[in-house]
């Protein structure tokens, strides 16, 4: 291949990647314990995880579901938590300045799997859908973890039946 077929290749390639990542999804790598045991479980292993964009495109976030954020506290840094509640739900929270909270409209409740381990809506409230980046759909590494993120809240963090209220 010339030099200028090459370059023609690369100048093809470069935007279809970036509208590749930017649409369709990234690996990313999850570090921390506070997904633990759904993430990272064996200690120093770290678990890379498929970032689903295009599943958000519409901002339509269910409970149970692991999402990228942007953190609230810090626009610089990236987050992964659980979704453990969305708009309407009323939430019994742990150490937020309420006991209850009633998730509002454009809103949903993040929390980590590792209850007491994990800076997130106990610690700066809920959480706007325009903050989601993405869905983590899969662990991709390292391979004896390869498996589809499940829905699931962790016990006894379920939202409260609002007519039990």
């Amino acid at each position: 291949m010339k030099l200028s077929g090459l370059f023609k290749s690369f100048l093809v390639g470069i935007p279809i990647g970036i509208t590749f990542l930017d649409t369709v999804g990234y690996v990313a790598r999850v570090e921390g314990i506070s997904m633990q045991p759904a993430l990272n479980p064996e200690g120093p292993t770290t678990d890379y995880v498929f970032l689903n964009r295009w599943s958000i495109r519409n901002c339509e976030i269910s409970r149970g579901e692991v999402v990228s954020l942007v953190s609230p506290k810090d626009p610089s840094q990236k987050i992964i938590k659980r979704v453990v509640g969305v708009e309407g739900d009323l939430i019994s929270t742990i150490g937020y300045k309420k006991s209850y909270i009633r998730v509002p409209e454009g809103h949903c409740w993040v929390e980590g799997d590792h209850t007491g381990h994990s800076m997130d809506s106990n610690s700066f409230g809920p959480v706007s859908l325009g903050l989601v980046t993405a869905k983590a759909s899969y662990i991709v590494w390292p391979p004896h973890r390869w498996q589809t993120l499940k829905l699931d809240i962790p016990k006894g963090r379920t939202p409260m039946n609002l007519s039990r209220v």
